[in-house]
């Protein structure tokens, strides 16, 4: 899809069929391809000259250069390099980046479109508000004014909590930081995104095993590996452009790819060995694979013995999970099982991969703990080739988690306690007793509500429609602000619908004006504000392997939209903190805060996951120098970023002068700290039971500890005579915290860090991974059936958790699944996502070069399931789900899925049970293709340890329409 210069022009400025017809269900090819010129190019022309476009003589296009800019793919979590053609301020064509280390020169259809992102005519062009049920044009002033107003009326009645700002994995780094900073001046914990409802038990399990909770790895590092094991995921439609660095891997290391997958996606169909399976039955299978490891004595002796606690629970454990009971509870043959386990144990080190199919459970943080925990067992973590290669969905999702915008944590996933909080004002220079009094003064039990964890995305609906008398803080939730989010990408359309209309205010901040302009029935109180897209401002963006990389702007914001960071310095404005958010941070013109000032603020303050090394002046450098960059390791040969590995990935310990190199792959103890090498980090303690929690006789390179250590304090340099160390300012930064508490994650100046890494040692210490989670509802990761189970006979045996309240809000379990549905409700019902489009599809669905690739929603259905239902390929269906939201969608008749499943696709909007919404939108911005949500049919259900929905394991029944 990339626009190569030619010398043709457009000959005319009429407008191309696919905009004329944009309702129609067909789009001609010939005339899309006809009006391509105006579709690629001219929009903005169209838009500047009133729908006149000329011919460039030969001495204007002779008189000025097309300018390149580098930006950063806005779509999946690869990370892609765009190079933009520029010309007059004008986006005129594309390329990838050729010298990118992650793509390489190549782009799949959505990067190979992300120009129509910019340019296209179906952005929210001006803010407007719903007034008597039509859509009315206001300006900025007007919208801030009367949000800010009604805002502050639900604060003085009902507190801070009131109102919930949600959000976005599409902000870039500095205004996702600036957004959870936002929220903790305004006073409330209420805030959250894409990340609860994607990767939250991957980053709760993760983290909970060996201290950090992202990927180890790298795509590029998958180039080491002998084997992969897929799981969970679909990389060639999600990630198109990472499945050329596992077919590396295939290729010139023979490295066999086994996918599992309860569907046959076009990643299965690269498999070496597709294993299919029941859907939510992911820690079955995985102790079906160790089970042979186990009893073959596969597993990696040494590696545990030095690096692990709590292998014999597993092992205790993993022993009732015979072939037989393997087979009984996911399908799977135990043969097959033990093929696999014996081509792990023969091919090491490899790498395990997962995505949102092993995420979205119940019992997804079990899912997650479960794949480390065969990394372990194997001895494939802290190596090349090795890893869990976890690939988030989001451009910035990663970043955006990294930067706190959660509910249970400020920046750099230091928490909401009392020390956390007096961290950040200290980096702020704000007040403590200050931000206390913006909060609630209420309690819930013995927690004030700065230190209480806000309610997730997951779950706002129940926030509004609960009894306030159930939920733990003084009101409901009466506004909703949902900034850079797709509602149709949650479960329970039809409740969702419900609160809506119930909120006193509802404020939609998009490029696109988003489901959530459509989906409720309201004839007041919703504000829609035009965001610019990422390619109309600057900023850093952390790929899923922990580096960053920094977008230039390619153009100036079009029609009246404006950067995210200048829409919050503006309500800032109107709240009162405007001169206390921005103290450190500089005002640009038109009252844009600075981006790097803002950089430079989280710099100065996630000390614990590294996020402090990466200056926008070394990033910058990185992006201009991206060709000397090694295509594997991702190390710099030579140039002016010699020895760093490309964007600084997590953590480059210590403050940007000190010059680490980042870390490319999490815990490889081959290499000393100082170079990127890695123990896993001391965040347990030192014991449990009696038994050493810190690493056995191992340790990095150069280390002056030849043994475990716990994570260091001034304490502890000082105990090791290694305090002299200091500088004066650094002494002086460590007393003014805490004197000799002071550890390496709240020293502002960086020097604990520099002495550790000088003395050889990793900051946080170097001790044993865990594989027993004693935090947890289950410590051992255990098999749980669905809550919306089929299986009855297995509900019996493996139950799911009994009724809880956390995360403020009532959570049901045993109460749904000890209902039985199945017999109404048969049929399994899972999701995933296309190649077309990505999340809730409302930018991918508005852009014409992708609109033409899928035009409809659909439902995949077994052969012989269709023919017993009487279906028929390309008929129209109803997919209801035992809560009685149903769908009105294609019928494909395939042997993608096995008997008994039906999968749905999760990128389409603006249908609701069968009826089309187009006329809700306002003008001009419907999205070309609109379909039902999935998620209408999808049920409640929630995991125990981080409020994940459950949208792989449901049940549906199906009939024809």
């Amino acid at each position: 899809m990339l626009r190569k210069k030619t010398n043709g022009y457009t000959r005319r400025s009429g407008r191309s069929p696919i905009v004329v017809n944009k309702g129609a269900n067909v789009i001609d090819r010939r005339g899309f391809l006809r009006g391509s010129g105006l579709a690629i190019g001219g929009l903005t022309a169209i838009a500047a000259t009133g729908g006149t476009v000329t011919q460039a003589t030969a001495q204007t296009a002779a008189t000025r250069a097309v300018e390149t800019i580098k930006s950063v793919c806005t779509h999946c979590s690869v990370g892609c390099t765009v190079v933009a053609e520029v010309d007059n301020g004008v986006w005129t064509g594309q390329e990838p980046g050729w010298d990118s280390p992650f793509n390489l020169g190549a782009h799949c259809a959505k990067g190979a479109a992300v120009r129509e992102h910019a340019h296209g005519e179906r952005r929210l062009k001006y803010p407007m508000k719903k007034e008597n049920g039509e859509w009315v044009r206001i300006s900025w002033e007007t919208a801030i004014n009367e949000i800010g107003d009604g805002m502050m009326k639900i604060r003085e009645e009902s507190g801070p909590d009131s109102v919930y700002w949600l959000g976005s994995a599409k902000h870039n780094n500095e205004q996702a930081y600036l957004f959870r900073k936002f929220a903790a001046y305004w006073g409330t914990n209420n805030v959250d995104h894409q990340a609860r409802i994607c990767h939250s038990t991957t980053v709760a399990g993760v983290a909970n095993t060996w201290g950090y909770g992202a990927m180890t790895n790298s795509y590029n590092d998958i180039h080491n590996s002998k084997a992969i094991f897929l799981i969970g995921g679909n990389p060639a439609e999600a990630h198109p452009v990472s499945l050329l660095h596992m077919l590396k891997a295939k290729e010139q290391n023979n490295a066999p790819l086994i996918v599992c997958d309860p569907r046959f996606t076009r990643t299965a169909a690269h498999a070496d060995e597709y294993v299919r399976f029941r859907p939510g039955s992911d820690v079955a299978l995985v102790w079906g694979i160790l089970w042979h490891i186990f009893e073959n004595g596969w597993e990696d002796e040494e590696f545990i013995r030095t690096r692990v606690w709590g292998m014999d629970q597993i092992k205790t454990e993993v022993a009732k999970w015979t072939p037989e009971e393997v087979e009984r509870v996911t399908g799977t043959p135990g043969s097959q099982l033990e093929r696999v386990a014996r081509t792990l144990a023969n091919n090491r080190p490899g790498t395990v991969i997962w995505c949102m199919g092993g995420t979205q459970h119940t019992n997804g943080n079990n899912n997650t703990r479960a794949y480390c925990i065969l990394q372990l067992a194997l001895g494939n973590m802290g190596t090349a080739g090795g890893g869990t290669n976890i690939f988030r969905g989001h451009d910035n999702v990663q970043g955006a988690t990294d930067l706190g915008v959660l509910a249970d944590t400020l920046p750099g996933y230091y928490g909401l306690s009392a020390g956390s909080w007096a961290h950040w004002a200290r980096v702020w220079e704000e007040d403590l007793d200050w931000l206390k009094g913006r909060f609630s003064p209420e309690t819930v039990g013995d927690t004030a509500m700065m230190n209480l964890t806000g309610i997730p995305v997951s779950r706002w609906i129940d926030g509004v429609l609960e009894d306030a008398a159930d939920i733990d803080q003084p009101d409901n939730t009466r506004a909703m602000v949902l900034w850079g989010h797709a509602p149709n990408s949650q479960t329970r359309q039809k409740e969702m619908k419900t609160a809506m209309e119930k909120l006193d205010l509802m404020v939609v901040v998009d490029p696109y004006p988003t489901v959530s302009a459509v989906l409720q029935d309201r004839t007041d109180g919703v504000y829609l504000l035009p965001a610019c897209t990422q390619f109309e401002t600057r900023g850093s963006v952390t790929a899923s392997n922990r580096s960053l990389q920094w977008r230039d702007k390619v153009v100036e914001p079009l029609f009246e939209s404006l950067p995210d960071h200048t829409i919050l310095a503006m309500f800032a404005e109107k709240f009162g903190f405007h001169d206390k958010i921005f103290r450190n941070i500089g005002i640009d013109e038109g009252g844009e805060p600075n981006i790097e000032d803002i950089t430079r603020e989280f710099n100065r303050g996630m000390w614990t996951i590294g996020y402090t090394g990466q200056s926008p002046e070394r990033l910058k450098m990185h992006m201009a120098n991206q060709h000397t960059f090694d295509r594997t390791t991702l190390r710099a040969v030579g140039g002016p970023a010699d020895g760093d590995f490309y964007g600084l990935p997590w953590p480059s310990w210590g403050t940007p002068e000190m010059n680490h190199p980042g870390t490319a792959n999490l815990y490889d103890m081959s290499m000393p700290v100082a170079e990127g090498g890695l123990t896993f980090r001391a965040r347990f303690g030192v014991e449990r039971d009696g038994d050493n929690l810190l690493a056995e006789g191992v340790f990095t390179p150069g280390s002056e500890i030849e043994d475990g250590y716990p994570e260091f304090t001034m304490q502890m340099l000082m105990d090791l005579g290694w305090d002299s160390d200091l500088t004066a300012e650094e002494r002086a930064a460590i007393d003014a915290v805490a004197g000799p508490n002071t550890n390496w994650k709240t020293d502002l100046s960086g020097g604990i860090q520099r002495v550790a890494i000088a003395h050889g040692c990793a900051p946080f210490g170097n001790a044993k991974a865990r594989a027993v989670v004693w935090t947890f509802p289950d410590p051992v990761p255990i098999h749980r059936e669905p809550l919306y189970s089929n299986r009855r006979d297995l509900v019996a045996d493996y139950p799911t958790y009994e009724d809880k309240k956390f995360w403020r809000v009532p959570t049901m379990y045993a109460s749904i699944q000890e209902n039985d549905f199945s017999q109404e409700y048969p049929i399994i019902l899972t999701s995933g996502r296309l190649v077309e489009y990505e999340g809730g599809g409302d930018e991918t669905r508005s852009n014409p070069w992708l609109a033409e690739l899928q035009q409809d929603m659909f439902v995949e259905i077994n052969t012989r399931d269709a023919n017993n239902l009487g279906v028929r390929d390309g008929e129209q269906v109803w997919v209801e789900g035992p809560e009685g939201g149903k769908v009105k969608v294609m019928a494909m008749v395939t042997e993608r899925v096995g008997e008994g499943v039906a999968f749905m696709p999760f990128h389409f909007g603006g249908h609701m049970e069968g009826v089309d919404l187009r006329d809700k939108y306002p003008e001009g911005a419907d999205p070309y293709v609109l379909g039902e949500s999935t998620n209408t049919a999808q049920t409640y259900g929630y995991d125990s340890v981080t409020q994940m929905q459950e949208t792989k394991a449901t049940l549906c029944k199906i009939w024809t329409a």
